[in-house]
């Protein structure tokens, strides 16, 4: 029997999830697969085998249901999973809502967000093959740092290659992840031949994550066999590892009372952090046992799901990358410089793509100033300041919110709350100063 007064559901450590979940044998439809760039032959392990770990490559492909998480890895989860899920009972109260809000709170990371859900596997199984070095991107710096983290906890060379934007814009998510030890780097670069060209053609370039990550691929796949390359988003294995975000919800909820949720909202830029959180539940609706809604936040700024095309396209500017089947902006869009760096990306993971595609998840896009404005209500009501990124979800969750007064239109809405913004005080300045504008 779960308990309503009950403000935080705390999981002992003996329930946290012993498998990640992949929603590809459950879906409708099959996925569309990647394409080599080249022939347009789906792609296979042997073809992404150069450049990621062998096992990640086998994940991205895998159509197993549920996938042993290595006791190596559960023992770093354990620093910071379970994580609590809780119910922000005075937001509720300052809006005056009748709804039940529920935020899932993945800044207990050691790096303040969702990203080492993935990181910390990623760099397991390359340590494993005897890789001593990473190479990645980093948009907002969350990944940078989560990969920074990981690569040390296993002994292993960390490189970045950090959005201009964000570089200059979030000194201390660089700070971070060279405390963790690694290497830093603004993108575009002159390091590489991407960097380079870009750099040519446009010099005072704010960067993209699509550029970073053609930098952060070439450094991997032109080292000699010393580096692979880690990407923090968009790739099915990635969203395999933040399943454990909605496992652990489906064991918490109960814990108030909860059948299911109603709505879920999650803010989405690559789509690792959505996905996380909602296929776990998706795989209840789909077999008939719930009834819940999943919408996609994302900014007004670079709004691929509302208003991209869903094609194949390449994951990065200079098309190294295999071709996905998503929904893009095209690869050589670069968004606005906002303040929520890890949103700023031209395309969506393709098994969210393919989710919104197929109906089962909807979309819908945010402004810049509407989101801080509801992450500061937020933090004055619950205390907690949020990721400009997870500010997207929680503006989202509010207006739904707001339209609930009546006991008849109470409903349970979860809100993914990626994680905190203590690093991101200069971007909460800039909006509280009237400094901020939309896109």
């Amino acid at each position: 029997m779960g308990r309503p007064d009950l403000v935080k559901a705390l999981l002992p450590e003996s329930q946290m999830p012993t498998q990640w979940y992949n929603i590809v044998p459950d879906l409708p439809e099959p996925p569309p697969p990647h394409l080599d760039p080249g022939t347009r032959e789906p792609l296979t392990v042997d073809d992404m085998a150069p450049i990621f770990a062998r096992e990640l490559c086998e994940q991205e492909f895998s159509t197993q249901r549920y996938i042993d998480i290595p006791e190596a890895v559960r023992e770093v989860y354990r620093i910071w999973r379970p994580s609590p899920l809780v119910r922000a009972r005075r937001l509720e109260q300052a809006i005056g809502t009748s709804a039940r809000l529920y935020y899932k709170y993945e800044g207990t990371s050691p790096i303040g967000s969702h990203k080492a859900n993935s990181s910390v596997p990623q760099a397991y199984y390359n340590a494993a093959e005897g890789v001593g070095r990473l190479t990645t991107e980093t948009g907002a710096g969350q990944w940078g740092s989560a990969l920074a983290f990981a690569c040390e906890v296993f002994g292993m060379e960390c490189e970045v290659w950090q959005v201009r934007a964000s570089f200059e814009g979030k000194p201390y998510r660089r700070m971070l992840m060279q405390t963790f030890g690694a290497t830093v780097h603004s993108s575009p670069s002159e390091l590489t031949q991407a960097g380079r060209a870009v750099l040519a053609n446009d010099p005072d370039t704010t960067g993209s994550l699509g550029m970073a990550v053609s930098e952060a691929v070439e450094a991997a796949a032109t080292s000699g066999g010393v580096a692979k390359y880690a990407l923090g988003s968009v790739l099915n294995h990635v969203v395999l590892h933040q399943s454990v975000i909605g496992e652990e919800v489906l064991r918490q909820l109960p814990m108030f009372g909860e059948e299911q949720a109603d709505v879920v909202y999650g803010c989405a830029g690559g789509g690792s952090n959505l996905a996380g959180l909602s296929f776990p539940l998706l795989r209840e609706k789909l077999a008939g046992r719930t009834d819940t809604r999943f919408v996609a936040v994302e900014p007004a700024a670079c709004p691929s799901l509302t208003e991209g095309t869903y094609d194949y396209d390449h994951g990065d500017v200079a098309g190294l990358t295999p071709l996905l089947k998503m929904y893009t902006l095209g690869k050589d869009f670069v968004p606005d410089p906002i303040h929520a760096g890890g949103l700023r990306y031209h395309g969506m993971a393709p098994l969210l793509s393919h989710t919104v595609h197929t109906g089962l998840v909807e979309a819908m896009a945010v402004g810049q100033n509407e989101a801080f404005e509801a992450g500061i209500e937020f933090a004055r009501a619950e205390g907690l300041l949020p990721a400009p990124e997870s500010c997207h979800a929680i503006a989202a969750a509010l207006a739904d919110a707001r339209t609930r007064t009546s006991e008849a239109d109470g409903a349970a809405i979860v809100i993914g709350l990626s994680g905190h913004g203590q690093l991101d005080l200069p971007a909460y300045d800039a909006f509280l100063s009237g400094g901020l504008r939309d896109t």
